[in-house]
């Protein structure tokens, strides 16, 4: 295995290259996948013009607007990394508002969000048509290696000492969620792309 450095801005001229040339033609649902620190919302969202100037449009849908409702969440107490790890994410909404309606014969109609976690409501987002050929970007943690299929994964990793290091204090206690994460699942054996940003101003990409 090695690593390549790269410049941000270039990181994200590469990843649009690369998602530009797959799957031309048809819909191509990305995942961005990444624990806090790694900022996977800010990279997905940095993706969506340069696609569109290549002729992919590109709607990005970052995994925290299909949180479950705050009962199902906090069942088991509000810092339960466990429950943060299993049942968290509304995996069958995402499934079914954003990656179902991509797969052939879907009517690419996409729903932005569906639960806003701050008030404990639905959004009621208006639906979002994706053209023949577009990208939806979904980004947000342990996205991979579950019940979500995903044409193409990018993964964002960083050290266990940099997460430590970098996690949010009020977060602090997903921790043992994201070693469970590496354990079990391992993204970085089977992601299509891999960046370690232990330091995000100088991200590095992992080549096998």
């Amino acid at each position: 295995m090695r690593v390549r450095p790269i410049a941000p801005d270039l990181l994200v001229e590469e990843l649009a290259d690369r998602l530009v040339a797959d799957r031309a033609g048809q819909w191509l649902r990305v995942a961005v996948d990444g624990p806090p620190p790694a900022d996977p919302d800010r990279l997905a969202a940095a993706l969506v013009d340069p696609l569109r100037a290549r002729g992919r449009p590109a709607v990005h849908i970052p995994a925290g607007g299909f949180l479950r409702p705050a009962s199902l969440r906090f069942e088991y107490g509000r810092d339960n990394p466990d429950a943060f790890y299993m049942g968290w994410l509304d995996e069958a909404g995402l499934r079914r508002e954003v990656l179902d309606p991509l797969t052939p014969g879907g009517a690419g109609r996409v729903l932005p969000s569906l639960w806003d976690p701050v008030t404990d409501r639905a959004t009621r987002a208006p639906y979002v048509t994706v053209p023949p050929g577009g990208a939806v970007l979904v980004s947000g943690p342990m996205l991979l290696g579950g019940g979500l299929e995903f044409d193409v994964a990018f993964h964002l990793v960083l050290s266990p000492a940099a997460l430590d290091r970098r996690m949010p204090a009020d977060l602090r206690w997903t921790l043992p969620a994201y070693a469970r994460y590496t354990d079990e699942v391992d993204p970085a054996a089977f992601a299509d792309v891999v960046v370690r940003v232990d330091d995000p101003r100088h991200p590095a990409l992992v080549l096998v």
